[in-house]
């Protein structure tokens, strides 16, 4: 298996609302924010070429969907949609894709599956050959959201899944179409039904843990559904991952896209071995 961090299109978002009741002197020293207080961050995705012969793409980031007063609402840098160039640079085109995994489907983790923004044109689906693969139970908070994050929704984009006949609604650690090669957590702090892949030794870790500074157990963000739930949830996701040699792939931090989790003497985790990036590389496995 080749191991590649695919850019999509950037955000800059409220740093208050990225580390929820962590103060700014705290998470400032992290990253630093703009004159309006917004902290940069990636939408990174996980390509896995020969993953048993397919190409599989873990999220496909925010992408360049919005129209233009949207996207300027939540500070999205790019009008083109980034993730498709970096597909390039990786010798690949959306068509090429044979599964792409969701996390969840907020539009920062799953707007980068529909065609980029054009005046007068409905949206529309991309990666036409991929089978699309969502969990079960983030399916049903997709299909009926919570007022407090029903703006976090695509709301044409569950009926434009159902109707291309790709979708599989995964449920346990496994789903029909890649087997045993990728094994699925599940979280319910940050969205009902988060699902965490893990594949070769490396773990996508979505929103549970965005980046770096999310590492550190109390740290949360003001999106999140139940941040006391999360910090339990992360504590055994952490625990799991350091005894078994995982390392963790970030969505959202903006200079590193793999790191190896570590704990010190007084129980605070922390991260190790950092990488800005992964082009082609072949990974050893964990246990």
């Amino acid at each position: 298996m080749e191991f590649w961090s695919l850019p999509g299109n950037s955000q800059k978002l409220d740093g208050g609302a990225m580390f929820g009741n962590a103060p700014k002197a705290l998470w400032s020293r992290w990253i630093a924010p703009d004159e309006q207080n917004r902290i940069p961050l990636a939408c990174r995705c996980l390509l896995v070429k020969d993953l048993d012969g397919r190409n599989v793409l873990f999220e496909t980031g925010i992408g360049a969907f919005f129209e233009p007063a949207l996207r300027e609402r939540y500070g999205v840098m790019e009008e083109r949609h980034v993730l498709l160039g970096s597909l390039a640079a990786a010798g690949l085109a959306h068509e090429d894709i044979d599964a792409v995994v969701l996390s969840h489907l907020h539009f920062d983790h799953a707007g980068g599956l529909l065609a980029a923004w054009e005046e007068g044109r409905p949206p529309r689906l991309l990666f036409p050959n991929a089978r699309y693969l969502v969990g079960a139970a983030h399916w049903r908070r997709a299909l009926d959201p919570h007022p407090r994050d029903r703006a976090s929704f695509i709301p044409e984009l569950p009926a434009l899944l159902e109707a291309s006949g790709r979708l599989e609604l995964v449920e346990g650690a496994h789903s029909a179409t890649l087997g045993g090669a990728v094994r699925f957590h599940y979280s319910d702090g940050h969205t009902p039904g988060l699902m965490l892949a893990e594949v070769g030794g490396v773990v996508f870790c979505a929103d549970l843990i965005p980046g770096r500074p999310w590492v550190h157990l109390p740290i949360t963000m003001g999106y999140d559904r139940y941040p006391e739930a999360l910090i339990e949830e992360k504590r055994a996701f952490l625990d799991d991952k350091l005894a078994r040699g995982v390392r963790l792939f970030f969505t959202h931090d903006h200079e590193c896209a793999l790191a190896r989790p570590v704990r010190d003497a007084r129980g605070r985790y922390g991260t190790a071995d950092e990488r800005g990036a992964l082009a082609g590389e072949t990974l050893a496995e964990a246990g």
